[in-house]
């Protein structure tokens, strides 16, 4: 049986424009977003690990969340995505009961949790675990 050794792992997703991904993870939201010698983006997360993000012509939105921040106050993290222009309310309340700002309340059941999309229409999640 062949050796099976992995020397690093990451994830990835695709967007329709690499450019507007740059400014959205980079300047919007303040991640470290580095480009990559293959024309894509390397976002290196906070706490280590990093995702590849790639341009794709016929991309079509994830219809999950691909990306989860841990915040360690979602008031505060909500209030700054508005701040800086990202809609937090993207569901309707028959999907997720939620304040006015998107915040859904985990009762002790889960996180406190606000969903966004990129510009690409991929679904992310700032939730407070702690």
């Amino acid at each position: 049986m062949a050796d099976f050794t992995v020397d690093h792992a990451f994830s990835g997703f695709s967007v329709d424009d690499i450019d507007a991904a740059r400014e959205f993870y980079g300047t919007t939201l303040g991640l470290d977003v580095q480009p990559n010698p293959m024309g894509f983006l390397d976002l290196r997360l906070p706490g280590g690990g990093s995702v590849l993000i790639y341009s794709k012509p016929n991309h079509e939105p994830a219809t999950f969340t691909i990306l989860n921040f841990d915040v360690a106050d979602i008031e505060s993290a909500v209030d700054e995505l508005i701040a800086r222009g990202v809609e937090t309310k993207i569901y309707s309340d028959e999907e997720f009961p939620s304040d006015h700002r998107g915040i859904v309340r985990g009762g002790g059941e889960g996180p406190d949790i606000a969903w966004f999309r990129d510009p690409a229409g991929n679904v992310l999640a700032v939730m407070q675990t702690g």
